[in-house]
């Protein structure tokens, strides 16, 4: 067999181990020993097991993503979720869906601070989710907002997608994340329209609640400085150069961590919480890291990712049709594979096909980006759906997938925005120092 066809059943291999349940890490690393044990030989495979684990994470670069998701713990302890989530609903809560527009703006919020699509989906569940149930929302609103919203824990920096992005293409974390920036907003306001025309086609849907006075909503605004401050801090001083990634990771778990202790809203058990839920993270996401730099060496030198790019290269089609294949890819796998693992599986794949068709990397990974977005809620994985489905008790799963569908419309809308219009993304990381 050669090394190509080789190559090729083992990314088989992978996937089916995926399909049946096995740990994406655990899958990775044992076709990618496996492998390159039966093509290069036992020792060379025993060696290149004793030094990939290691050399993969052993890096200063890496240590922003423990940081950051330190960051987000800290950030959900203070509280600020809740205040978030109270001041968007004092100012959008009397339209009709106004308490879903309030859960997305308040997503939106909490990402800027958090990083994680999962623990925002999960956060603003405990806190949105019960005020719409007693508001009388149809079940498919609430809970598709609260999922759908959670996906901007990704794109709205800091994300740990774009560092993990940035670690396999070697691109700068601080123009990643400001890549984000715009294209957030945008999908923000993007969610809101698609509310607005739900609601407004049916408004039993999200039935709006009393309108409160403009004084009282001016008044509300000074709580969201906590949030808006810590994310300047963090973005403003990556942007001005006074900082590096890491840097900035560090001063904004710092922040945070000084936020909720002037809150008084944090105990030495939440603190050990806070400790172990990062550890517990990081520790995942590091394993499926590993595993993935062990597929990488198999599948190094059985050529698939130079002969996949040289095939998709080659294509008799414009530059624009071969990303939107890509795209399509990208699209049609996100609903099958957990979103880190398709990254860093493709990227090394599609990243030199980018660069060859003259596409911005910086662009491209905020394409990469959008589209897991759209595989956190896009059936049949649609993890974000399983989060939130955990807080909803008696709704069931239907009901959710059928909610997030007008929400995958809009992550459909901002990707072609993004094609159209690339400075929509590259505007923030142009002009940085």
């Amino acid at each position: 067999m050669s090394p190509l066809a080789s190559g090729t059943l083992g990314i088989g291999a992978m996937l089916l181990l995926v399909f049946a349940g096995t740990p994406v890490g655990v899958a990775m690393g044992v076709v990618g020993f496996v492998g390159f044990a039966a093509i290069a030989g036992l020792n060379p495979a025993l060696a290149m097991l004793g030094l990939a684990p290691y050399s993969s994470v052993a890096s200063y670069t890496l240590t922003v993503i423990p940081l950051f998701i330190l960051m987000g713990q800290f950030a959900a302890m203070s509280g600020l979720s809740r205040e978030l989530y109270e001041t968007a609903n004092r100012w959008l809560g009397h339209r009709p869906g106004g308490l879903a527009m309030a859960t997305v703006v308040a997503c939106g919020g909490f990402a800027a601070v958090c990083g994680s699509s999962l623990a925002t989906s999960a956060t603003m569940a405990v806190v949105a989710l019960p005020e719409m149930e007693r508001n009388g929302y149809d079940p498919r609103l609430s809970t598709g907002s609260i999922a759908a919203g959670g996906t901007l824990g990704i794109l709205i920096p800091p994300s740990v997608m774009f560092l993990i992005y940035g670690f396999l293409t070697e691109q700068s974390i601080g123009k990643l994340f400001l890549a984000g920036v715009v294209p957030g907003v945008i999908l923000v306001g993007l969610y809101l329209v698609a509310i607005a025309i739900v609601a407004g086609r049916n408004p039993a849907l999200g039935p709006a609640v009393a309108r409160v006075p403009l004084r009282e909503r001016v008044v509300a605004l000074r709580r969201v400085w906590p949030v808006l401050g810590l994310f300047v801090l963090v973005m403003g001083g990556m942007y001005v150069g006074v900082f590096t990634a890491t840097e900035a990771a560090a001063v904004g778990a710092a922040g945070a961590f000084l936020l909720a202790l002037a809150r008084r809203s944090m105990t030495w058990r939440m603190l050990g919480q806070a400790l172990v839920e990062t550890v517990h993270s990081s520790s995942v996401i590091f394993g499926i890291l590993i595993g993935a730099i062990i597929l990488g060496y198999f599948l190094a030198i059985t050529q698939v990712p130079s002969a996949a790019a040289s095939a998709i290269g080659t294509l008799p089609l414009p530059a624009w049709a071969v990303m939107a294949l890509i795209i399509l890819g990208y699209v049609i796998m996100g609903g099958f594979m957990d979103e880190l693992a398709m990254v860093l599986l493709t990227v090394p794949i599609f990243f030199p096909v980018a660069q060859t068709l003259g596409f911005d990397p910086i662009w491209f990974g905020v394409i990469i980006v959008v589209v897991c977005e759209a595989g956190m809620i896009a059936p049949p994985v649609a993890i974000n759906v399983f989060v939130v489905s955990g807080f909803a008790k008696g709704i069931p799963m239907r009901t959710i997938y059928r909610g997030v569908l007008p929400f995958l419309w809009a992550d459909l809308v901002l990707l072609a925005l993004l094609m159209l219009f690339p400075d929509l993304a590259l505007i923030l990381p142009r002009s940085m120092r």
